[in-house]
């Protein structure tokens, strides 16, 4: 490597989950792309050196990116996830959405970066065009390892099982090592102070299979224990879980309520986005000013967590 920084490039940049990462493992992000303009500006508004374009991948032109950028050592992805994911159940997907993986491949042909790094839900990996998308990375020259790496083993307090597909055209990249720690349990991101409105559990209109999952909890924690409600998504654990292990992955639904004790009974309140966004592992001076909060909370779920993309390129790109 020339004896300078990392230069890279971020597309399906989102907010930033990736760049933030990246920044903490030395890489000087050079340019981010997505189009999603609330989530352009959440990135400017955290990264104003970085050159944010809004912008389809199919219409950014190749040679004016570069002009911009200069030479990129490190091409950062996290193509569309939904039409992967299993939290779409039986729902159609479109092949056009996934097929937008292929713009890794287009960026990465004509930018030449040493390395590349793409995130997705492991169900990518059952794609029928994933190992035709693996070999034209190959085909390039990238020797490649893919590894599933679960959030709560890098200090955050989430468990979030994201596929990492990381290449290098000089040598076979390193597994990254998960950390040897205690798992941070969803109990620490709860704000501390109260600062949000709570209403009764038992209150006129709520929904019956809200309060089966509460009594569900209830049965199981006891009346004098803290709980959280889990809509949508399996139901493996009931409906609910317990605040002293990771909170279940964050998705880009509202779908997680404190459910608490009180001498008056059990009250409860949905998580909020400061608690969902330490959660995803952004620190708390990260700014999410734009859209409303169902727009932030969708962000949130389609980011990637920043630290567990640290441990990537760190471990990618140790020369």
């Amino acid at each position: 490597m020339p004896n300078r920084s990392i230069r890279g490039l971020d597309i399906f940049c989102g907010v930033g989950g990736s760049s933030t990462g990246a920044r903490a493992a030395g890489v000087e992000l050079r340019a981010a792309i997505d189009m999603c303009p609330i989530a352009t500006a959440t990135y400017h508004d955290n990264c104003k050196s970085t050159t944010v374009l809004t912008s389809r991948l199919e219409d950014i032109d190749l040679v004016e990116l570069k002009a911009v950028t200069g030479q990129i050592d490190i091409l950062i992805a996290s193509p569309e996830c939904t039409n992967h994911t299993c939290a779409k159940g039986a729902a159609p997907r479109s092949e056009t959405s996934r097929g937008t993986a292929f713009q890794v491949i287009r960026f990465a042909k004509d930018i030449k970066a040493r390395w590349v790094v793409v995130e997705n839900v492991p169900h990518m990996r059952s794609w029928r065009r994933y190992s035709a998308w693996l070999a034209e990375l190959r085909k390039l020259g990238y020797h490649i390892r893919e590894q599933v790496l679960n959030a709560a083993d890098f200090g955050v307090p989430q468990g979030r099982r994201r596929l990492f597909v990381m290449c290098d055209l000089d040598r076979q990249p390193r597994a990254v090592r998960q950390r040897r720690r205690q798992k941070k349990c969803a109990a620490t991101i709860l704000s501390p102070n109260d600062d949000f409105a709570f209403s009764p559990l038992y209150a006129a209109g709520r929904a019956i299979p809200t309060l089966q999952r509460a009594e569900r909890a209830i049965a199981s924690v006891g009346n004098h224990s803290p709980f959280l409600l889990v809509y949508y998504g399996s139901d493996a654990a009931g409906g609910w879980q317990r605040l002293d292990v990771p909170l279940r992955t964050v998705t880009t639904l509202d779908r997680f309520a404190l459910v608490r004790p009180t001498r008056h009974g059990h009250e409860m309140r949905m998580l909020q986005v400061p608690e969902l966004k330490k959660a995803m592992g952004f620190s708390t001076s990260y700014r999410l000013e734009y859209g409303t909060r169902r727009d932030k909370i969708r962000l949130l779920g389609n980011a990637v967590s920043p630290p567990v993309m640290a441990a990537v390129i760190k471990a990618l790109t140790h020369l």
